[in-house]
């Protein structure tokens, strides 16, 4: 007998999949009013319940945790994972609502629907304050090509509009597959009448429309927001409203909800909706049954397509793995930081000791590392795999006979639609994971904090210039290390800080002549 313990408001309905099995019992019950949390099985929770590693610590006999939505904030991934406890969620449930929304808003604000509405309401009958504009023909650009992006262009396409995409990581073959046009945001914000964002909210998409972008987009475009608040800069875009450039914007998300002293909202030519995207009877049941469904696959001994962490490993295998996994998943952020282009494929090569491990998890910490910086959703070592997949990036595993001196290396090559990039690290017993090559430049450094990766000429003078320029900026260097293959060719430099720089200063280095590039890396 399986106890499952539903934490949080679920209908019967959406627990269907779990309901009527002789061998399983479903408790609704709030955590707080359960005596024996250590006989339950599986929890299954939406976003009251908050799964903290306490939690977790009193239900011993828990092996799954459930999340009916796709967020996980309010779950303990990590105290999971050590615990040995696989999380879910159901990262496609809300996708159509999300994007019948953000196409409901796209129509409400261009036709003035919303203000039309008050106007007849207020007992006026003003239609020529309320002249709209047509969606056909309009060139719709949409910031981030995930799931929900992808799922807007085709309504688009549907209403004649042609659509613009930038992702960095949308590969030339997919947006063809597709029907829409890859194009660099620049060229999205000259061409775009209307723009949405559909990225997830990291330190490179926050205000990734600001002062300065929104200055690009042609004179009366509208803006929408749907994903997620700060990806549009809030305070930026009033003097925009004011002079009239931004013609209207969309808004179900922001940046402090509820948003009580918003300014932008006293704009007539504001639209807002309370946090709706995912609000409809369809995308709550949706979520409800998948990780019902989940669940109960992996009750009866099958597998779950959905889980967002580690699956259950023993504590040897996993102490062994670890380490590695780890290392991995630090040379995918980095690479994935150093090569902002499309990838068509990826291969991860073994030597030395590590090559008898269970290496399908390290590699899956590679991807998961890599893909964290490209996707709008969870990714980890389980669900990598599936996503990349998704991507239309291919990848495989490789093993060598050479170590290059080390006890164990790990080289990963990536290629993308118009370069390729190496890296090979190393884990060394008592000094932690090491980078010992990257682009056929030996080095040795250790992957994480404020990184900042600089491609130059190898000539007297530039270190001191760059030692100089941050040094101008009171900026201190916690570590450097530098590579080169051959005297007065290319070289390399990584440095290290206690915090990450400003872009004013990786500007300032990428002006100087004799660097090739700068990447400002966090990892």
């Amino acid at each position: 007998m399986y106890k499952i313990l539903v934490a949080d408001a679920i209908s019967s309905e959406g627990l269907a999949p779990l309901l009527g099995h002789d061998t399983i019992q479903v408790v609704q019950k709030k955590v707080s009013e359960v005596d024996d949390l250590a006989t339950y099985d599986a929890l299954l929770v939406r976003s009251a319940t908050k799964v903290t590693d306490e939690l977790l610590s009193q239900m011993t006999n828990v092996k799954i945790v459930a999340r009916a939505g796709v967020g996980v904030d309010n779950i303990d991934i990590d105290a999971a994972t050590k615990r040995g406890v696989i999380v879910i969620n159901a990262p496609n449930g809300n996708t159509i609502s999300t994007a019948e929304h953000t196409f409901a808003m796209m129509a409400s604000l261009v036709r003035h629907i919303p203000q039309a509405n008050i106007s007849v309401k207020s007992r006026e009958w003003n239609r020529s304050s309320f002249v709209g504009t047509e969606l056909y023909k309009k060139q719709l650009g949409i910031i981030g090509f995930g799931r929900i992006g992808s799922e807007i262009a085709k309504r688009a396409k549907a209403f004649g509009m042609g659509v613009h995409v930038f992702d960095p990581f949308l590969t030339a073959a997919r947006a063809e597959k597709l029907g829409v046009n890859a194009v660099e945001l620049e060229q999205l914000l000259a061409v775009a009448d209307i723009i949405t964002v559909h990225t997830p909210l990291t330190k490179e998409t926050k205000g990734i429309l600001n002062a300065d972008t929104l200055s690009k987009t042609k004179k009366g475009v509208y803006l929408l927001n749907c994903a997620r608040g700060g990806i549009i800069d809030e305070e930026a875009l009033i003097p925009f409203l004011q002079s009239g450039h931004v013609k209207g914007v969309a808004l179900d998300v922001f940046e402090v909800e509820p948003p009580v002293s918003q300014p932008l909202l006293e704009f007539e030519q504001v639209i807002a909706t309370p946090h709706l995207g995912a609000s409809t009877k369809e995308a709550q049941l949706n979520v409800a049954e998948d990780v019902a469904q989940e669940v109960l696959n992996y009750l009866n001994g099958n597998p779950v397509s959905s889980s967002i962490n580690l699956p259950t490993l023993s504590k040897d295998v996993f102490e062994k793995i670890h380490p590695f996994s780890s290392l991995t998943k630090k040379m995918g952020s980095l690479l994935s930081q150093c090569m902002k282009e499309p990838v068509q494929d990826i291969t991860v090569t073994y030597g030395g000791t590590v090559a008898d491990l269970e290496t399908t998890y390290i590699t899956r910490g590679f991807l998961s590392g890599f893909l964290q910086h490209r996707v709008d959703r969870s990714v980890n070592e389980v669900n990598a795999s599936m996503i990349t997949k998704e991507r239309g990036i291919t990848f495989g595993e490789r093993f060598s006979n050479e170590t290059e001196g080390y006890s164990n290396v790990i080289k990963v090559e990536v290629r993308g639609d118009h370069s390729s990039f190496t890296l090979t690290g190393t884990y060394v017993q008592d000094y932690g994971p090491r980078i010992v090559n990257i682009q056929s430049f030996n080095i040795d450094f250790y992957p994480d904090g404020h990184l900042l990766y600089i491609r130059h000429s190898d000539k007297p003078g530039v270190i001191g210039r760059v030692g100089k320029i941050l040094g101008d900026h009171d900026v201190n260097i916690a570590t450097m290390q530098v590579g080169r293959k051959q005297k007065g060719g290319e070289a390399i430099m990584m440095l290290s800080f206690d915090k990450s720089l400003d872009e004013a200063i990786v500007q300032r280095l990428q002006a100087f002549d004799d660097i090739v590039s700068v990447r400002k890396i966090n990892l």
